[in-house]
């Protein structure tokens, strides 16, 4: 079957897939936008494994992978997105963040995975750009065979991060 990428508007913490994409911030202690989201309605259990597994937390494109507690997934794989409010600027490494994303959920034996547009709200990334990295980078993988994920579901929390996945995708 060939690989699927869609885009839905929606509440990521809903998702009925193998794993959710958490933005996560690089202390990896929960905060807020999607992070926050996935550790309230994943429950305590997400945080004490992003503090056994992760206890300097995870440095600026790369990923690591927890329980999924409470919600509906098997796992949150986090992922630390670019701050360009903190200089940085890089596109590659927000492209490490899907591919990274990727990697791990091929380790976990994953075939569908849910993400955000990672670094697009408080990180400053441009929307239009923070769409067309994620969109592009997974579409080209999942295309390409590089990963054995099948599914891949960008979820929009609002209505411009939605119109401008759709319009990469």
């Amino acid at each position: 079957m060939p690989a699927h990428v869609e885009v839905v508007r929606g509440d990521i913490t809903t998702q009925q897939v193998d794993a959710v994409v958490n933005a996560a911030n690089p202390a990896m202690r929960g905060g807020g936008g999607v992070d926050g989201a996935i550790h309230r309605v994943g429950g305590p259990q997400v945080l004490r494994e992003c503090v056994q597994r992760f206890p300097d937390g995870l440095a600026t494109g790369t990923a690591g992978w927890t329980n999924a507690g409470d919600l509906p997934a098997r796992h949150v794989i986090h992922v630390v997105g670019p701050d360009r409010r903190a200089g940085q600027s890089d596109p590659e490494l927000l492209v490490s963040c899907y591919r990274e994303a990727l990697r791990v959920a091929d380790e976990l034996d994953a075939r569908t995975l849910a993400a955000p547009l990672v670094s697009a709200g408080v990180y400053g990334w441009p929307l239009d750009d923070a769409a067309r990295i994620a969109v592009g980078t997974v579409r080209a993988d999942l295309a390409a065979g590089d990963t054995s994920v099948t599914s891949a579901v960008f979820v929009a929390f609002g209505t411009e991060a939605y119109e401008a996945l759709t319009a990469h995708l």
